[in-house]
């Protein structure tokens, strides 16, 4: 058909065809860059130079700035009760000072290998579109390999712009890797419970860490009172101060997150200051305990002692796993170099200091702890920042777990719970009433049941290992399987940091009377309900897969069967991607109507950490458009925000409008003339055929634009926003080229838009305003699982009895997806998996 060049009549400025068109946008783009290249150049001299880099660099130290607050919260609090936990009882500090040495060198490369070469160097650069963590690292392998459990995946998923994924030459060895985890469907299983049990960890480590660390910076008060007050004194304040700190979560981070960096910025450079004073007034040769040498001569004299006495070392890197789960929320410089700089001497000079004044103490009125080395002058002030400090470590970790439970749920991997978003403009804050209470009693109950730093250190170095061996193990195949690097790189990464992770784990392993037994026992039960609950939802979705109904079916119902349309919009929630779900054909059957307007509604996770608003909706007919029936797939990443009811809806019925004006433009661009609309009929009546809709900034281009191309990254572009430009992109059958078309909505042009517009477009849209006034029903399933006859004791016992537990005692899908009771229509269904 003709097109119509810079609003000008045709008359005037001719009659284009649609390849002439594309070749006057291609022309002017590449002169807008060049002009855009040219006045770069011209303009780009030293002292622009020099106000570029500056302002980088302030925007990184800024951002090294609030990561203190954030990342360093629980690592830097360590110096509070390595060498109390280490000195517990399985070696004693002698004369010869060999065991102090030993263990300051422990610490030393500890705190070198792990957080500084493992996690800086290398394991930060596994990130996941600037995310970091845990499902971070299983998204990226996922995303490279076919190992995901995940049920409703699509071909039209990878079309995602943060679904980037770096495709150079893979190597054979590489390759056979790959194909080999592919292969074999047990080792999917396995990664996923792998992942699982090091999100357990984290869990136990958001657990323990208040209640070590509060109760560490609290027992500085043995120094002030005697004995027998501070014995029945620092476990009650201790609580008080564990209660508080749950109590405020439901503010938010954001409300007192001014505070964290500062205060932990003021803890950095007290201990740091503190040590550096220790280390020039009581021995300054203590720089040659860092000698490997020392650790080795440990290990000669203690032997069994010294080997169990690691559980306590190890917690000198409680902690690192943030600098890698908060990677997100800041940059992998800011993070470089906020530890580099300052978080790692700091923590150096602390340890060496307490050495240095242990050294020359080696008989105590008071057992080995922080506050010995710290002089009587500054006690009361160090002991006011150590506490502030120990509250903000808990803080991160707490905020932290919430985090990886949404991640979790997000997955299927968790019973829905309700999450509260405390901070409308920083993403990613997020608050768990159910969770926040249970991790409160269970941490008082911690704090009272054990009452010692020994018990709570056994138990928090134990989780803190386990994080961290499943992070190498993931890291490794990430090195194989998305940076192509050789399998013997992978394995020498793995063998290295494996085995002195292995080292620490086996030492905390033998604590397990100690304290040890809590992690591990809370790591099973929480692994057992989260495996349950993920192989039941998978079940689901197998059985109503097999289950759906025909699209012939939903076209034959009609009044001649009785069936009736009401006014208004109907939303049928589903976990299936194409076809038509059973709970809809049993809704129909005890209920002959459904309404003018029907819409399959898919709400699904991408294996990506988060999903443009642009490409979040995809959008696609179901049968001819007469029937005025839709399919809507919404997609999330494990860290998008779901948004509200409210919003949804609207949201919901402006990508349908905008699908059907793309639809029918689409279709008078392909017939210039439709009568009777046989051929759009049979063209629409395809399930497979969807549209990617979302609303972009665009300008400076003509109204339309077609570009065939598989990589949707370039939506935006960076323009700015003059007119409401809706962006298109067709997702074709697999092995098809996608094509992405943008057009703009004018609401000026109203008069060509009706001679452009055929009565249909106009009919539909009234159709959907219309039903949009008339109300939205929200029509979900209501499930009851059962295991079929013939299982297996296991799988009877989990979806009979684990399962269905879950389902009844956790937040129903209706509250999960926030629909108003009033709107609400539940259909019951009965699964036998």
């Amino acid at each position: 058909m003709p097109w119509k060049v810079g609003g000008a009549k045709e008359s005037e400025k001719g009659c284009f065809s649609a390849d002439l068109l594309i070749n006057c946008v291609q022309k002017q783009k590449l002169a807008v860059k060049i002009k855009e290249k040219l006045s770069w150049i011209l303009n780009m001299g030293s002292v622009g130079m020099l106000q570029r880099l500056k302002d980088s660099w302030k925007t990184i130290l800024i951002l090294a700035y609030q990561s203190l607050g954030v990342v360093y919260g629980d690592l830097g609090i360590s110096p509070l009760y390595v060498y109390k936990s280490t000195f517990a009882e399985d070696i004693q500090h002698s004369e010869t000072n060999e065991e102090i040495y030993g263990v300051l060198s422990f610490v030393f490369w500890t705190l070198t290998l792990v957080p500084l070469f493992k996690y800086v160097f290398i394991v930060l650069r596994a990130d996941d579109n600037g995310e970091g963590g845990t499902f971070a690292l299983y998204s990226l392998i996922c995303r490279h390999a076919k190992v995901s459990l995940l049920p409703n995946r699509q071909a039209a998923d990878e079309a995602v712009s943060t679904y980037k994924m770096e495709q150079p030459p893979e190597k054979y060895n590489s390759s056979r890797v790959k194909i080999y985890l592919e292969k074999h469907k047990f080792l999917h299983t396995a990664l996923l419970i792998l992942v699982l049990l090091g999100t357990c960890m984290v869990i136990g480590d958001g657990l323990l860490t208040p209640a070590i660390s509060v109760f560490s910076a609290v027992s500085g008060l043995e120094f002030f009172m005697s004995k027998e007050h501070h014995h029945y004194a620092v476990v009650p304040i201790t609580c008080i101060i564990i209660v508080c700190l749950f109590a405020l979560q439901h503010y938010g981070t954001h409300r007192v997150g001014f505070l964290f960096a500062p205060v932990v910025l003021i803890w950095l450079l007290c201990i740091s200051a503190l040590g550096l004073y220790n280390i020039l007034h009581w021995n300054p040769r203590i720089y040659e305990a860092l000698s490997p040498y020392y650790m080795f001569k440990f290990l000669k004299k203690t032997r069994k002692g010294g080997w169990m006495s690691l559980g306590g070392i190890l917690l000198c890197i409680t902690g690192s796993e943030a600098m890698f789960a908060d990677l997100g929320h800041f940059s992998y410089v800011a993070i470089q170099i906020a530890f580099t700089l300052l978080v790692y001497p700091a923590l150096i000079l602390a340890y060496m200091g307490q050495a240095a004044y242990l050294s020359h103490h080696h008989q105590s009125s008071y057992e080995i702890s922080f506050y010995v080395s710290v002089p009587e002058s500054v006690r009361w002030p160090v002991l006011i920042i150590a506490i502030l400090a120990s509250v903000v470590g808990s803080q991160a970790i707490i905020s932290g777990t919430f985090s990886i439970i949404n991640q979790s749920q997000s997955l299927g991997c968790f019973p829905r719970v309700k999450v509260v978003h405390t901070s409308d403009n920083i993403h990613g804050q997020i608050y768990i009433p159910e969770i926040n209470w249970m991790l409160m009693v269970l941490c008082i109950a911690v704090t009272i049941g054990f009452r010692d730093t020994k018990h709570m250190g056994n138990a928090s170095g134990l989780a803190v290992m386990t994080v961290m061996l499943v992070t190498t193990c993931l890291t490794s195949l990430v090195i194989i399987l998305c940076w192509h690097k050789p399998p013997i790189l992978a394995l020498a990464f793995l063998l290295f940091f494996g085995f002195v992770e292995l080292l620490y784990f086996s030492a905390s392993l033998t604590k397990f009377r100690e304290g040890a037994w809590l992690p591990i026992l809370l790591a099973l039960f929480l692994t057992t309900i989260m495996f349950v609950w993920h192989y039941a939802t998978i079940e689901k979705y197998e059985y109503d897969l097999h289950n759906k109904v025909s699209l012939e079916w939903l076209l034959a119902l009609g009044p001649s069967l009785g069936i009736a349309r009401v006014p208004g919009i109907g939303l049928v929630f589903t976990d299936l991607t194409s076809g038509i779900p059973a709970n809809f054909s049993r809704f129909v059957t005890n209920l002959p109507a459904f309404h003018r307007i029907l819409v399959f509604v898919c709400v699904k996770s991408v294996p990506v950490p988060y999903v443009p608003p642009a490409e979040r909706y995809l959008v696609g007919r179901v049968g001819p458009p007469g029937h005025r029936s839709y399919r809507c797939i919404v997609r999330y990443g494990y860290r998008d925000v779901h948004q509200d009811v409210d919003s949804f809806e609207s949201e919901l019925v402006d990508r349908l409008a905008d699908f059907i004006r793309y639809d029918w433009y689409k279709t008078d661009e392909t017939n210039s003339c439709i009568e009777d609309g046989t051929a759009r009929s049979n063209e629409s009546s395809s399930d497979y055929r969807l549209a990617v809709i979302g609303t972009v900034p665009f300008a400076g281009i003509p109204a339309y634009e077609i570009e065939e191309t598989l990589q949707p990254a370039s939506v935006s572009g960076g323009f700015t926003s003059v007119e409401s430009v809706t962006d298109v992109i067709e997702m074709q059958p697999v092995n098809v080229v996608q094509r992405r078309v943008r057009f703009a909505i004018d609401d000026e042009s109203d008069t060509d838009a009706h001679s452009e517009i055929n009565v249909q477009l106009r009919e539909e849209l009234e159709d959907l305003f219309a039903a949009q006034q008339a109300g939205t029903a929200f029509i979900l399933g209501h499930s009851h699982v059962k295991a079929k006859q013939g299982s297996s004791f296991l799988k009877r016992l989990a979806i009979n009895f684990g399962y269905n537990f879950l389902r009844r005692n956790c937040r129903g899908p209706d509250v999960a997806l926030k629909v108003p009771p009033v709107s609400l229509l539940e259909v019951g269904m009965v699964y036998v998996v």
